[in-house]
């Protein structure tokens, strides 16, 4: 079953109410906020960090359990290491390197990897753009009404899923989602398309099967479209 909404966010803001407002750095232990941001210096080792109203920055070679946003952007720098990140309305980044244990999630947002960067979970949003350059995501991607770029030697297990919104409350067909396979990218799993999209595959990518859509074959290193 694909969860779009953050629950694991959610659940760790739910404490964070009472809290006073203001920036917090987080440098051991957990660290919440309601109006400020969150930053976790390089090289240090934290809990679990939430804010309600701010962006959370976590600093090259940092450690934390995991971290979660309702309006705000989630930082990962380069070589540090989470087991989730999400947010519900913010951009997450993944830098060189970086690596979270489980899964990354966003509704309202974009989600970009870096070089090296490796997630042993699905990636997952309802809008934004989902980019992948030389990156590895081990459960898949889910998006709604999100553009997917898996570039480079990038490598996704678990397929690519985009999902009909339905008539529920995210229902989101505000443009048709284009996906772009590149050369060196390999997909594993299936690549399942549950509303119309533009979908083109490099003739130098590898993927699984393909139902809902048809690919576009491109030479070269972008489709000419």
């Amino acid at each position: 079953m694909v969860r779009y909404l953050p629950f694991a966010a959610l659940l760790l803001l739910a404490g964070c109410f009472n809290m006073p407002g203001g920036d917090v750095t987080a440098d051991g232990g957990s660290a919440k906020a309601v109006n400020g941001s969150i930053h976790v210096p390089a090289g240090a080792k934290s809990g679990e960090v939430g804010t309600v109203n701010g962006s959370i920055r976590i600093d090259d070679n940092a450690t934390v359990e995991s971290a979660g946003t309702v309006n705000g952007s989630v930082a990962l720098g380069a070589h540090a290491s989470a087991q989730s990140l999400a947010s519900v309305n913010g951009a997450i980044t993944l830098a060189s390197g970086a690596h979270v244990a489980h899964e990354v999630g966003t509704v309202n947002g974009s989600m970009t990897l870096a070089d090296g960067a490796d997630v042993g979970g699905a990636l997952a949003n309802v809008n934004g753009r989902i980019a992948l350059h030389d990156a590895h995501v081990a459960g898949g991607l889910r998006t709604v009404d999100g553009d997917i770029d898996v570039l480079g030697a990038s490598r996704v297990e678990g397929g690519i899923l985009v999902k009909h919104g339905g008539t529920s409350l995210f229902s989101f067909h505000t443009h048709k989602p284009r996906i772009v396979i590149g050369p060196g990218a390999v997909v594993q799993g299936d690549l399942r398309f549950e509303r119309e999209v533009e979908l083109y595959v490099s003739d130098k990518a590898t993927v699984g099967p393909i139902t809902g859509a048809t690919a576009i074959r491109f030479t070269g290193p972008a489709p000419s479209g």
